[in-house]
């Protein structure tokens, strides 16, 4: 048999690769900062006088009863306001399957096995923590999930120019996170099925991909029919935001004749500023409201289930990513790009532990009879997301110089058209470009140098 072909981890992204990261990170950094502001948004309010307030708004109930959609504001939140997210979530993994990462089995087995070893190793810390200490094990879900809009603004915060191919990893990572999470909610967390319910919304599905594949165009005959899927789906008993990731695997990413993009890209293009500058915040805004005290911060350290939480984030994460991605590429033959280091991808695994968004909605889904526990796990979250973060912060600031120097050499454009150099290396093109960019330096310069001399000469003359 013959041996593994050797390839390259982490190496440099394809052009196209590259700029399509680019943009898709660019609009969830900017909603990861809105996020952050949304959550200590959410702290102040529920830790300062304002907390009856925002306790009201919250748990307000509106809708019609009849529907099953007589939902609190927080509910609206995290069954409504969520399902975008995971739209968006949806066509990214449909991309990352049809063009990205993930379209070559052998190059998807890194991120995969990460992702996988990323959710198993956290459930491990939990149940190891909560068998021990006698607490509940309906809350082994939660540390299993990463959130990219809040590590990209830990990112951006910290100002660490991070390559893209580090970028890409962590965006790919997120994405079969993603995937993994909302199996997690559909198996784990539906307890009663509707089945005449289901039953339609699955023939809404059918009726949604045909529409699409056949052609037909128009946001006022998907945002209807997206509605009716996503409430008879809500009724059903299934969570109502796997509706949104169905949707959204529908998509057709592949690009026709006469298209200059793909449905898929046109629309996650227009859903993607909504969900990460409009829906994820408002979720967070109404989920991260839990009290803190001294006695909370207590609690989190010393009650099983939020502690459980804690180190699986923490260390369940960092251990799962960086394992999973070490043996991957060790039983792949993969080699590590020569100007990175294991270092770097132990930083990016610790940052998965950031996890937010969807940490926090398995801790409502995980204990929904106990609103102090539920409390005390999102309070944990909060926690562990925070000690994640600086310690990323910490191992990815000890690097940044190296990130500093990759990074600048993937965006030089000497040649300035609109093409990075590193891109063009072996295009002659480019070569004569630069030439006669040097060559015309260089007559600039002779001529400089040609009147530095007169001037230097008429100042050594006669007087």
């Amino acid at each position: 048999m013959a041996a593994p072909q050797s390839r390259t981890f982490l190496a440099r992204l394809p052009l196209p690769e590259r700029n399509f990261v680019a943009d898709a990170l660019r609009t969830e950094t900017a909603g990861g900062i809105l996020l952050l502001v949304a959550a200590l948004a959410a702290l102040v309010m529920a830790n300062t006088p304002l907390s009856d307030l925002y306790q009201n708004v919250r748990d307000f109930e509106f809708g019609p009863e009849a529907l099953h959609l007589h939902l609190s504001v927080g509910s609206w939140a995290t069954d409504g306001l969520l399902t975008i997210f995971f739209f968006v979530a949806g066509i990214e993994l449909k991309r990352e399957l049809v063009s990205g990462e993930l379209r070559d089995p052998r190059a998807a087995a890194l991120p995969v096995v990460a992702a996988a070893c990323g959710m198993v190793v956290p459930a491990g810390f939990y149940a190891v923590v909560n068998v021990g200490g006698g607490g509940s094990l309906a809350g082994w879900a939660v540390p299993t999930a990463t959130d990219i809009a809040f590590a990209l603004a830990v990112l951006a915060v910290l100002g660490t120019s991070l390559p893209a191919a580090l970028r890409a990893f962590l965006l790919t990572l997120a994405v079969v996170d993603d995937l993994f999470a909302i199996l997690i909610i559909a198996v784990f967390f539906t307890t009663t099925i509707d089945f005449v319910a289901l039953g339609l919304s699955v023939v809404g599905l059918a009726l949604f991909w045909f529409l699409h594949h056949r052609g037909v165009r128009g946001w006022y005959v998907y945002v209807p029919l997206a509605l009716v899927i996503w409430a008879l789906m809500h009724a059903s008993g299934v969570h109502a935001t796997v509706a949104g990731v169905a949707m959204g695997l529908m998509l057709r990413c592949t690009v026709r004749e006469g298209e200059d993009r793909s449905p898929a890209e046109r629309i996650e293009h227009l859903v993607r500023p909504l969900s990460a500058g409009l829906a994820v915040p408002l979720f967070a805004l109404f989920a991260a409201g839990v009290v803190v005290s001294g006695e909370a911060i207590g609690d989190v350290f010393t009650t099983p289930e939020p502690l459980g939480v804690v180190l699986g984030l923490v260390l369940g994460k960092t251990v799962g990513v960086f394992g999973g991605s070490w043996l991957a590429a060790r039983f792949t033959k993969a080699e590590l790009n020569k100007d990175l280091a294991w270092a770097d991808v132990l930083a990016v695994a610790a940052l998965a532990g950031i996890g937010f968004t969807v940490a926090l909605l398995i801790g409502e889904l995980a204990f929904p009879d106990d609103p102090v526990l539920t409390d005390e796990v999102k309070a944990a979250v909060l926690v562990g997301s925070l000690i994640a973060a600086i310690v990323a912060g910490v191992l990815l600031k000890l690097r940044d110089r190296v990130y500093r120097r990759l990074f600048e050499e993937e965006e030089r454009d000497e040649d300035q058209d609109g093409i990075p150099d590193i891109y063009e290396l072996d295009n002659p093109e480019y070569h004569l470009r630069m030439a006669a960019i040097l060559e015309a330096k260089a007559a600039e310069h002779r001529r400089l140098a040609e009147q530095a001399a007169d001037g230097s000469t008429k100042r050594d003359g006669p007087a």
